[in-house]
């Protein structure tokens, strides 16, 4: 029941060859078991309360639609998601005895993959704010706040967010961490392929090496089951399809934009100014 396949090479060396794959199961039942508690858990809590910010003199100044994801944002994200899924599939499906020429479909996913994540980050970098998805102070004062109240103590309400919520950077944080494993492993890995774009070398690396390359692209791959199941649940409940459409449409509307977010950490100026440089 170890979390690594070991098999023993022609000179008898014992080598790891590939994740073990009951973690596929583990994966998805805790992911499941995480929808099931939060569900629970949402149903009985109560509404959050926010902390008041003088924010009249901002509301006159948003507009009815908020520009929340730029076009190349948004094409981006349903690109990377759709070989997302492709991947997993297949990867994933051959194991519980699906089988169906699968190689070529995986590495030619892993490529649109890579292009959008290499696409993504210079993206974000020249014509999006980069730190706008990366957790500051005010993020960890506000995490603490409301782990104390859900805990019965004593903390003044949090504030509204800023464009993206604290929950959502850590999970960007996580996904990135599991998309850049599979990446960079992936695309050395198609050395052991046939394919237009590479010679074929199994002998580039040596069996440890690939055997534990095969082991961090298969655990990464195991635990974005697990995350991809967490955030179609977020997408697609009631409360949060505000959001899911803001990455189809581009925009929030006023009333959500101000019951949720605070304009003085993200203001509908600063939404604008990023939307009309990213469409440049």
């Amino acid at each position: 029941m170890g979390i690594v396949e070991w098999a023993t090479s022609p000179w008898g060396q014992s080598v790891p060859i590939h994740v073990s794959f009951y973690l596929l199961w583990v994966s998805a039942i805790a992911g499941l078991l995480f929808l099931i508690g939060h569900a629970i858990w949402l149903r009985f809590s109560g509404p959050e309360e926010y902390e008041e910010s003088a924010r009249a003199n901002a509301a006159a100044l948003v507009p009815d639609k908020v520009p929340r994801h730029s076009l190349a944002a948004r094409l981006f994200h349903w690109i990377m998601a759709a070989a997302m899924l492709v991947l997993l599939f297949t990867a994933f499906l051959p194991k519980v005895g699906v089988e169906f020429p699968w190689v070529t479909y995986h590495w030619v996913a892993g490529l649109v993959l890579s292009a959008s994540i290499v696409f993504h980050v210079v993206h974000a970098s020249f014509w999006l704010d980069f730190w706008s998805i990366w957790p500051d102070r005010a993020d960890s004062e506000d995490g603490l706040r409301r782990l104390r109240r859900s805990l019965g103590l004593s903390a003044p309400p949090p504030r509204r967010f800023a464009k993206y919520p604290l929950e959502n950077k850590m999970y960007h944080g996580v996904i990135v961490l599991a998309g850049l494993s599979v990446m960079g492993t992936g695309l050395l890995m198609m050395f052991r392929v046939r394919t237009p774009f590479l010679t074929r070398n199994p002998y580039l690396f040596g069996d440890m090496t690939w055997g534990w390359m095969y082991f961090l692209h298969g655990l990464a791959g195991v635990g974005l089951i697990a995350l991809i199941m967490v955030h179609i649940y977020f997408a697609i409940r009631p409360e949060k399809l505000v959001i899911t459409k803001s990455m189809i449409f581009g925009t929030l509307d006023r009333d959500y934009y101000l019951s949720h977010h605070d304009p003085a950490r993200w203001g509908p100026e600063e939404t604008a100014t990023e939307e009309a440089a990213a469409g440049d």
